[in-house]
């Protein structure tokens, strides 16, 4: 099995005993060679006890850590056990459409670039629609990426080695965010699949919830990057005007 998978899925998982089933179902349920990989973060529900009935060593693995170590740890986790050509992200309390891989490995594959992300439908935390679907443009650059966060990180295939060259880091940040700006700053450009195959389920206390502690976190992304304050403060309003258009 190892030898045929395309895309490994890294899936880490906090507290998600509620969410998580209908998580890795979707993941099964796409048709290409791929193996899940779940990283529990130390949780105290019946996270782990959900999903050790699909755990058979192959196609689906489970890694628990052994200390709390947060998002970006843990989704390194997977990406250093990965043995696909890509590597796919999917939190544990969202969930894909059929056949969401299949479309992205193919563009991959054709359009020759190394990351590929999809639009997304919102979700309420019950699952039903929340009747907002938010696009992507078809080509992500450098450029544009640093005035809005338009890759949605439970929607992305990138390939492995590419993942490897930066892995995941700053928690305190928006840790994907921070990736997506290093692969483009080095790699040029993104392909969008402009189509809702990420189901995005909005959470209550997630981290971008609260707007002050993420415009925070939003000024520190351009400084790690290397920008000044006041061109840190440019493409802020840039971002915060962006996310206005986008979420209303």
């Amino acid at each position: 099995m190892e030898d045929e998978v395309l895309v490994s899925v890294i899936m880490p998982a906090y507290n998600k005993e509620e969410y998580i089933v209908q998580a890795l179902e979707s993941v099964l349920c796409q048709k290409i060679p791929l193996e899940l990989l779940i990283i529990d973060d130390c949780s105290v529900d019946h996270t782990v006890d959900r999903v050790r009935k699909y755990v058979d060593g192959t196609r689906v693995k489970l890694f628990c850590n052994k200390n709390n170590l947060g998002v970006a740890k843990s989704r390194n986790i997977g990406i250093r056990n990965a043995k696909g050509k890509y590597v796919a992200f999917l939190d544990a309390d969202d969930w894909w459409s059929e056949g969401k891989l299949e479309a992205q490995c193919h563009i991959l594959e054709q359009a020759k670039v190394v990351l590929c992300c999809t639009g997304r439908e919102l979700m309420n935390p019950d699952g039903s629609p929340k009747g907002k679907i938010i696009g992507v443009p078809q080509e992500i650059t450098y450029p544009m990426l640093l005035r809005t966060n338009s890759i949605p990180c439970s929607s992305v295939v990138i390939r492995t080695e590419v993942a490897r060259e930066f892995y995941m880091c700053h928690d305190e940040l928006h840790e994907d965010y921070i990736l997506w700006l290093q692969v483009l700053k080095k790699y040029k450009k993104a392909y969008g699949l402009d189509q809702p195959m990420l189901k995005c389920r909005l959470s209550e206390n997630g981290k971008s919830r609260n707007k002050l502690k993420s415009a925070k976190m939003q000024l520190g992304v351009y400084r790690y990057m290397g920008f000044g304050r006041l061109a840190s403060w440019y493409y802020f309003i840039q971002y915060v005007i962006n996310g206005i258009r986008k979420y209303s």
